[in-house]
């Protein structure tokens, strides 16, 4: 039984479904007009937070790949500026289902860019994922918003395979406080150019949401450094069940038989991949 990989899978699972908490915050904004605002304001309650917290446990934020450390925060700010763009106009399941358009990227992108072996049971398993997505949204139309979604899905992958780029002895927060620290500037500057008036209680929004998303981002750097992208990446597809059911709870959307079906095309694909891979060992 390969723990590692179950591990890797199971901080995806959590992570993904925290991260949906983010995503009710931003979608209870509404109509939001000032995507780039948010976007820095969580940048910096992230730098706040996470700045402590590192020198308590008298960490090094040593100046070390900061070129790639540089091309995910940057990656990550437009990524959210979209996400915003995209969850404030769309409903909270249909953008979710956008977003995991990702880990059927990040396989792609594995494969052609770090030449990562794709396994049959993986291209299986993110495809009928993708499938299900697709089952339980129905998208009868694209707009921009819903290009905005998939835009989001494919910063996601990148963000997650450039993991393997960063250095080993950054741990999971000097690689968060990075992320933001770094993006800070651009943040600043786009801010400036929407030029949108500033209100306060957007603060409590993007520090909620803040805290969120850098649980999820935490469970992918440990799982994406722990195993093959393409073993684990059919764990986000997870999340989606818990975007539906905060959706049924707080936004009134109520799912048909198609959620159910979708869940099952999503879950019980993942549940045999796990399970293929613990007994490969024991048969070769």
């Amino acid at each position: 039984m390969d723990k590692a990989l179950i591990a890797a899978v199971l901080w995806l699972v959590l992570g993904n479904n925290v991260a949906i908490l983010s995503d009710s915050l931003i979608k209870m904004l509404d109509s939001f007009d000032a995507p780039f605002q948010f976007v820095l304001l969580r940048q910096v309650s992230a730098v706040l937070i996470l700045l402590p917290l590192i020198k308590l446990r008298g960490e090094s934020l040593a100046p070390k790949g900061l070129r790639w450390h540089a091309a995910r925060a940057h990656i990550w700010l437009f990524g959210t500026a979209l996400m915003v763009l995209s969850l404030t106009t769309l409903p909270l399941a249909t953008a979710n289902a956008l977003f995991y358009a990702a880990p059927m990227l990040t396989v792609i992108i594995a494969r052609m860019a770090f030449k990562e072996r794709v396994t049959w049971h993986s291209t299986v398993t993110v495809g009928l994922g993708m499938l299900g997505v697709l089952v339980i949204v129905n998208p009868t139309e694209f707009n921009p918003f819903a290009i905005a979604a998939l835009l989001v899905a494919g910063s996601l992958a990148v963000n997650n395979l450039l993991i393997k780029k960063l250095p080993r002895e950054h741990g999971i927060l000097q690689t968060l406080f990075l992320t933001n620290l770094l993006g800070l500037p651009v943040g600043i500057a786009m801010a400036i150019w929407e030029g949108a008036v500033f209100e306060w209680q957007r603060i409590l929004f993007a520090t909620g949401s803040t805290l969120f998303i850098m649980i999820y981002a935490a469970t992918c750097i440990y799982a994406y450094r722990a195993v093959d992208s393409a073993k684990v990446t059919s764990a986000e597809y997870t999340g989606l069940i818990g975007a539906v059911a905060i959706g049924m709870v707080f936004f009134a959307e109520q799912p048909g038989l198609n959620f159910y079906i979708g869940s099952a095309m999503i879950v019980a694909p993942l549940i045999w991949q796990s399970w293929a891979l613990q007994k490969k060992p024991a048969t070769s």
